[in-house]
């Protein structure tokens, strides 16, 4: 381990991958370090996978990837305590290949991953954690792990090592986690013969489907819900802000225990057989949370850098290409022989700043301050929006202008028509471009 490498990448989760990768690719020389057994040992779950930003790495991933099911179909469920309002969009156009989104099961795809990034020339070692950074003033040189001769240099070394990030903060490249920026999401894997989750979910060989959730579903709480569908198991689970967690008594599985039992869920898990269970944090501040992400000799990608998307559950998409674009930034400057130096590494930064990463995150910017100070999103509203359903669908001989006239009526009861307009405009502030 006396040898000096190009890069050091630290961690080998989505973010991690994609930048061994595409450095090793290009003929650089990488080490990438993880701490689990094996790549993909903490990530037991299932999860979404974004065709787009995997296909930019390896183009052919199709031909030999631990693929789950193509999703075609995607629904929005608003809920309440015992009902749901919601929204379905399916088409033939995602039936068709090459297919836009899958859902996988995290641990077979990032092994799968890895070793793409060994047959590419890099060295991989698990089971090795970095302690801290190695420093010449304020320039980092490289790694000292936990291993008998465990300082190893680099020209650059790319932080990759999850949310948590602990690297990161000793060094002080970024602050102290705060639990307003972070969620924590609880899920399980239920496992179900192929032929009942095609019938319960109307869907064919291979087809999946995605549902998303809000509402009462957390308790009041700033988070979503989801629920997908794998081959021969389903994925569900939950996540809201650590900060909520701390303020309220219920547990994040008794969250996801509730949730299984709500109406609309139970049935399309009934008589499965929970196997696998597993708590993670997800970097949700948004924009306004990204850290420092480059500077003399490092830089930052993946949920490391809070590159999550909360509004569209979109994040491994943002890792991959995060992790891609930092190993770009060094194959660039070594091909231009130029050092890894803080202004030379900011090339990453103008990088991000003209991919979507950074353009969706500062779309959303407002967000997550916005629903995080008006839980009525997450409580009075679902239950207003089943009433008024629930008004409408009923036939009992109401005409159906009374009963328009008791909807509007319920609803400035519980909210005014001030609060009316000012959570429509505390919604618009959320979802608009900044």
């Amino acid at each position: 381990m006396a040898e000096k490498f190009d890069v050091i990448v630290v961690g080998a989760g989505m973010a991690g991958n994609a930048a061994a990768y595409t450095c090793a690719k290009a003929g650089l020389s990488v080490l990438q370090l993880e701490r689990g057994e094996t790549p993909g040992s903490k990530n037991v779950q299932g999860a979404i996978l974004y065709a787009d930003a995997i296909e930019k790495i390896i183009p052919d991933f199709r031909d030999d990837a631990p693929l789950e099911r193509h999703l075609i179909e995607q629904r929005v469920w608003i809920l309440d305590d015992d009902s749901c309002v919601g929204s379905t969009y399916r088409s033939e156009e995602f039936n068709r290949r090459p297919y836009n989104r899958y859902t996988i099961i995290r641990a077979h795809f990032d092994q799968w991953f890895s070793k793409k990034v060994q047959h590419a020339g890099a060295m991989v070692i698990c089971e090795a954690t970095v302690e801290e950074l190695l420093l010449d003033g304020k320039r980092v040189i490289g790694v000292r792990t936990d291993r008998k001769g465990g300082e190893i240099h680099a020209d650059c070394v790319i932080l990759a090592d999850g949310a948590n990030s602990v690297l990161a903060r000793k060094a002080g490249f970024r602050p102290e986690l705060d639990p307003k920026d972070m969620a924590l999401a609880v899920k399980e894997i239920h496992f179900l013969p192929q032929e009942t989750i095609e019938s319960r979910f109307s869907i064919g060989e291979d087809e999946g489907v995605v549902i998303e959730m809000a509402g009462k579903v957390t308790a009041g709480m700033m988070g979503t819900a989801f629920l997908y569908t794998n081959k021969e198991s389903i994925t569900l689970g939950v996540g809201c802000m650590l900060s909520d967690f701390k303020r309220q008594t219920v547990t994040p599985y008794e969250l996801l225990d509730r949730m299984k039992r709500h109406p609309a869920i139970a049935p399309l898990i009934e008589g499965s057989d929970m196997k696998e269970y597993a708590a993670h944090l997800i970097p949700e501040g948004g924009y306004d949370a990204v850290p420092q992400v480059y500077g003399d000799g490092w830089l930052i990608a993946g949920d490391a850098g809070q590159f999550v998307n909360g509004l569209h559950r979109e994040g491994s998409n943002l890792a991959m290409t995060t992790g891609m674009l930092a190993a770009q930034t060094v194959i660039e400057l070594k091909a231009a022989g130029k050092a890894c130096t803080a202004p030379n590494l900011s090339a990453y930064k103008a990088k991000l700043d003209d991919s979507f990463v950074m353009k969706d995150l500062k779309k959303y910017r407002r967000a997550p301050a916005i629903f995080h100070k008006n839980p009525q999103f997450f409580t009075t509203y679902p239950e207003l929006l089943s009433k008024a359903a629930q008004t409408l669908i009923r036939v009992d001989g109401v005409d159906k202008r009374t009963k328009e006239r008791q909807i509007r009526q319920t609803f400035v009861a519980r909210r005014s028509w001030w609060g009316l307009i000012s959570d429509a405009f505390k919604f618009w502030r959320a979802v608009e471009s900044k």
